[in-house]
């Protein structure tokens, strides 16, 4: 039998590895969301259970590995900034999702139907796909952000470690802001939530208004040295990362690692109490980048960026 596979349905690609029992499945049809990651038939991204992929094309959900473009989290109010001018969202458009305080969050594709699938690839030592999404053919996409531009996810499945790698070519005539990230939702099978432990290695935790929103003002990391999960509920931003930053959650055996590029220079972290679930979630930029100057990059016109993280499981 072949170490490495990969497999299509009409819905969905899946990519095995036999030697390390780990399988990932993604969607196209569900925002190109590795939403279903197993190692030898235990869970490491979070969905309820008995959800199917049908369920979640016809229901959508934030579960399994959404990607947060083209912004990630929380934008501050119905206009931003960008090139020194001010853009105006439009609600009646009914393409925001909007939080609690009615700030729109989480950007536009997370659940787009449009991506394109590329012929998946198995050889000797991986297997992986790629998935683009052109998003300068979506004019009610474009009156909200109106920076066309394609972005490419790539799935790579090698020794048991998921490589999601993004790329995001700006096609517009400006330079692009860039503040995109995942909100990956990881469990534990070995341990009840509140004996996981957590690693967040970071500087500084970034303090947030009421509506969760940076204020400029920043607090030495508690959490840097480890910490179990009991009494504690996460919803918060961290920056000041180190080189290859590696966030984990370990239970009895089993440990989650998710390991940033450099330009994932932000981590948020979420685990809501009585859930059984958290967040490790990669970002290039804080939450309210566009409004918050010299906090987030910029792609060229014509120019691409690029850059991944990875996800290593142990004990599973």
């Amino acid at each position: 039998m072949a170490q490495y596979r990969a497999v299509v349905t009409d819905d969905e690609v899946r990519l095995s590895e036999a030697l390390s029992g780990s399988e990932v499945a993604i969607a196209p049809k569900f925002g190109a969301n590795s939403y279903d990651f197993h190692v030898n038939g235990k869970k490491v991204f979070w969905s309820p259970p008995g959800i199917t992929l049908a369920d979640l094309i016809a229901k959508p959900r934030l579960v399994g590995n959404p990607l947060l473009s083209p912004w990630a989290n929380r934008i501050e109010g119905m206009t931003y900034q960008a090139n020194g001018k001010t853009y105006q969202l439009n609600g009646a458009l009914g393409n925001l999702r909007l939080d609690g305080n009615k700030n729109p969050i989480h950007g536009l594709v997370t659940f787009s139907k449009d991506w394109k699938a590329s012929a998946p690839v198995s050889t000797a030592d991986h297997a992986g796909v790629s998935m683009t999404l052109d998003c300068s053919k979506k004019p009610d996409w474009l009156a909200q952000f109106p920076f066309p531009h394609r972005i490419e996810l790539t799935y790579k499945l090698t020794a048991g470690v998921l490589e999601v790698i993004t790329a995001v070519e700006n096609l517009a005539s400006e330079p692009m802001p860039l503040a995109i990230g995942f909100h990956p939702y990881f469990q534990l099978s070995d341990a009840p939530r509140d004996e996981w432990e957590v690693t967040i290695p970071a500087r500084d935790l970034l303090v947030l208004s009421p509506k969760l929103i940076p204020t400029g003002e920043k607090k030495p990391n508690p959490y840097a040295a480890g910490t179990k999960l009991k009494g504690v509920v996460l919803d918060d931003v961290f920056g000041g990362l180190p080189e290859n930053a590696t966030f984990s959650v370990k239970g009895k055996n089993q440990k989650i690692e998710v390991v940033y590029g450099k330009d994932y220079s932000i981590g948020v972290v979420y685990a809501p109490t009585g859930q059984s679930f958290i967040c490790f979630e990669p970002m290039t930029a804080p939450t309210n980048a566009f409004n918050t100057p010299g906090s987030h990059k910029t792609i060229a016109p014509g120019a691409s960026w690029r850059e991944s993280y990875w996800i290593k499981t142990s004990g599973f």
